[in-house]
């Protein structure tokens, strides 16, 4: 049964779908509060009070408004440990832990985004990301050294990064590379995963039949 402590306000078509699949991988009961695009549910008064930025994933947990993808995953994680899914603070693999979680926000996402609208590239100087190329290159070269970001154990970091590489690469923004393909395989067949995909399958039916009668 779901606690009403901690909500996710969820799409299954939107970055929250990695969320979900965070928080089966926690075992943690948890509720879900559907937003419809179609409807504008994103741009409603009370979900523009929690998110003014009316974007998801955006969570709340006793109370406590949490959003931004990268945050919301480091959260959980650490706020639920038993699970093994984020190094302790006092862990070596803390650092690179973290660097893989910042570089998908800092890096990854500007930079595909920048790719997918074919806008000019920075000059590496100035770039943030320094450029597209490098970032894919920098990526493979780490998922080319182990199963996992971090080696043979999978973090919240890997549901992170293996969700979205499944919804980049099917868009072609990023290239079906070997080790990214291996790599989102590796990452889906993850019970959680498997769990969320089914979950959010019925959820979308459900939606779709709302939006009919409407």
């Amino acid at each position: 049964m779901a606690t009403p402590g901690l909500t996710l306000f969820h799409n299954p078509r939107s970055r929250s779908a990695g969320i979900r699949v965070l928080l089966e991988a926690l075992a943690v009961p948890y509720a879900i509060e559907p937003i419809d695009f179609s409807k504008g549910e994103n741009r409603s008064p009370a979900f523009l009070a929690l998110n003014p930025l009316g974007k998801l994933p955006t969570l709340v947990h006793d109370g406590a408004v949490v959003t931004e993808q990268v945050a919301i995953t480091i959260y959980l994680a650490d706020r639920f440990p038993d699970a093994g899914l984020a190094p302790a603070t006092d862990d070596p693999a803390r650092g690179p832990y973290l660097r893989w979680l910042a570089f998908y926000a800092a890096c990854f996402e500007p930079a595909v985004v920048d790719h997918a609208f074919k806008r000019e590239p920075l000059d590496p100087s100035t770039s943030p990301y320094r450029d597209y190329d490098t970032v894919i290159e920098t990526l493979v070269a780490q998922l080319s050294r182990a199963d996992h970001l971090l080696g043979d154990t999978p973090t919240a970091a890997d549901l992170l990064w293996g969700t979205a590489l499944a919804w980049t690469t099917d868009f072609g923004i990023v290239p079906r590379l070997p080790a990214i393909t291996a790599y989102i395989e590796r990452v889906a067949a993850h019970p959680a995963v498997v769990r969320a995909r089914e979950l959010d399958a019925a959820l979308i039916a459900r939606m779709e039949v709302a939006a009919t009668e409407t």
